[in-house]
């Protein structure tokens, strides 16, 4: 077996440490308040220097941004606030220069009402072949006042919304976002086109936003509701919507394409699911052999500060992804959830609360952070880290209204406040906002909390202590170190409750110490990393330690 830093580039995806850039709030070239594409590239050293092995960055594309990108009117351009396609361009040749991958999203369940073909849809009428490329539906009714079924939008409300001429069109997440009709074969040979316009442009590979949507039931059954009489998004029983059949054909055909392309020096074109589909038995059947390479796993991400619940998540997941012969993924925050470190600062069973709703003990969630961080890069296959967790940066809960920029704080009739606080453009140096972020003096567009001048990249930069070089030493002993990245663990069961320990070969043990006393270490001949100081030979609770054993 080879160390992380020397297995082929082949299989790169399968042990990789991707990176996931949010543009519009990573780092701002022109001083503007948004970040961009030449942010992106001023900091290619510092990722470098971090040690990973790919970024992932969220849509880039043109877009009125009602959903944050997500609402893509081009997908084969940069949005201007972003850069250009030149800028893009550089960005990959650079980052392939200093070994780095780059992924791109793409999103193909939904487009925005500003894309020209929906814009044609609208004005070409009923029963135009316009429209056939989504779903336009007569409503229900004499009048055909209701909704063509009672689906839910994701971002609150229902699904359909009707225009001027009566009929209704599909959107699954918010009204900005008509969903595609991937029944048609316009729409597939479309998707075909856009694949092939980035990876001609040398993009490494794309992750695949809610990749189980595409396919709905065409006969446009009702959901059932849950006993409550709520509407639900039941996944165990054909939703109409999610995870059916076709799905996979979309999936089978991409990867025929990915596959036409030779192999570039940094490996082949990859693709990585998003499916909030749970158990993983039903998640790995997105990473078949025929398939999409990998799949986030958001079990282990939505997973609760249990040591039982952990171990029990791991070897599902595990279990399942290696009887198709994929690697598992590891992830603990992103753009879409509430990040880590406020997370696990709170009483467990309200951990996923919406923001400001419970108490936050943000000492506690470091330390829980931290120590997460090392069992994931410890486990096996990859791992993902979004931009400010290698900070320690906690979920922004206090950001005023008049700020809010997620659809869900204007679908909910502004009761649930949405995305926007683990959203916030993060620090990079400096003692005041915008810490770094902009070239200017200018806010960005988000505000940033003024007392997170110790939370800069620079400030932890010369602290041996700090998050950041936590992040820094455990990316650099899992290059160096044989039995870390892809392959196998074996849970040590001599182990106290609460605690989780297994060991993986050659010679490495993970020990994370869940429980409510300090443990003592099993013989080991070094310790290779600790989350914590350790006493007396002890792994104090709420901390992971690396043994060479």
């Amino acid at each position: 077996m080879t160390s992380a830093a020397t297995r082929p580039a082949d299989d790169w995806w399968r042990s990789a440490v991707v990176y996931q850039v949010y543009p519009r709030s990573f780092a701002d070239a022109n001083g503007d308040g948004t970040g961009d594409v030449n942010g992106i590239r001023a900091r290619l050293p510092y990722l470098a220097d971090l040690g990973i092995d790919a970024i992932w960055i969220s849509p880039w594309y043109p877009s009125p941004l009602l959903d944050g990108g997500y609402d893509v009117s081009d997908y084969r351009d940069i949005n201007p606030d972003f850069g250009t396609l030149a800028d893009a361009d550089a960005l990959i040749a650079e980052a392939h220069a200093l070994g780095i991958r780059i992924l791109i999203d793409l999103v193909p369940n939904h487009c925005s009402w500003d894309h020209p073909w929906f814009k044609a849809a609208l004005e070409a009428g009923k029963g135009s072949p316009e429209r056939d490329l989504f779903w336009f539906r007569d409503g229900k009714g004499s009048d055909g006042s209701e909704p063509p079924t009672n689906w839910p939008a994701a971002f609150g409300g229902q699904a359909w919304t009707r225009i001027d001429d009566g009929q209704w069109y599909l959107h699954l997440f918010d009204v900005s976002q008509p969903d595609w009709n991937w029944d048609h074969p316009k729409v597939v040979e479309e998707f075909d086109s856009i694949l092939r316009f980035w990876f001609d442009r040398g993009v490494d590979g794309f992750r695949i936003d809610v990749a189980d949507s595409m396919a709905k039931d065409p006969t446009l059954p009702d959901v059932i509701p849950a006993p409550n009489g709520e509407v639900t998004r039941d996944k165990y029983a054909g939703h109409p919507t999610y995870d059916q059949p076709a799905v996979h054909d979309i999936h089978q055909r991409w990867r025929r394409i990915a596959d036409e392309y030779a192999a570039t020096p940094l490996g082949p074109r990859v693709f990585v699911a998003e499916a909030w589909l749970s158990p993983a038995d039903r998640l790995a059947q997105y990473v078949r052999p025929n398939e999409l390479h990998s799949a986030f796993n958001f079990d282990a991400l939505q997973c609760p500060w249990d040591a039982t619940e952990l171990r029990e998540v791991i070897d599902h997941t595990t279990e399942h992804f290696w009887a198709v012969g994929a690697p598992a993924t590891w992830v603990l925050s992103n753009h879409d959830t509430i990040r880590h470190r406020s997370r696990y600062g709170r009483n467990q069973k309200d951990a996923s609360m919406p923001a400001g709703t419970v108490p936050t003990d943000l000492k506690l969630g470091r330390r829980r952070a931290r120590a997460a961080a090392l069992l994931e890069l410890a486990l096996p296959g990859g791992a993902y880290i979004y931009q400010g967790d290698e900070l320690g940066l906690p979920e922004v809960e206090d950001l005023p209204e008049e700020v809010l920029d997620d659809p869900t704080w204007e679908r909910s009739g502004h009761t649930v406040r949405g995305r926007d606080g683990c959203r916030v453009p993060i620090p990079w140096s400096g003692t005041e906002p915008p810490f770094g972020f902009g070239t200017g003096a200018g806010q960005p567009w988000l505000p940033q909390p003024a007392d997170w001048a110790s939370l800069t990249a620079e400030a932890q930069a010369s602290d041996p202590d700090s998050h950041l070089n936590l992040y820094k030493a455990a990316l650099r002993v899992r290059r160096s170190t044989e039995a870390l990245g892809e392959g196998h663990l074996v849970w040590d069961e001599d182990t106290p409750a609460g605690v989780l320990s297994f060991t993986r070969s050659p010679n490495f043990r993970c020990l994370t110490n869940l429980s409510d006393t300090p443990i003592p270490l099993p013989t080991h001949t070094q310790v290779l990393l600790a989350s914590e100081p350790l006493t007396n030979n002890q792994l104090p609770t709420d901390a992971t330690a690396w043994l060479e054993v």
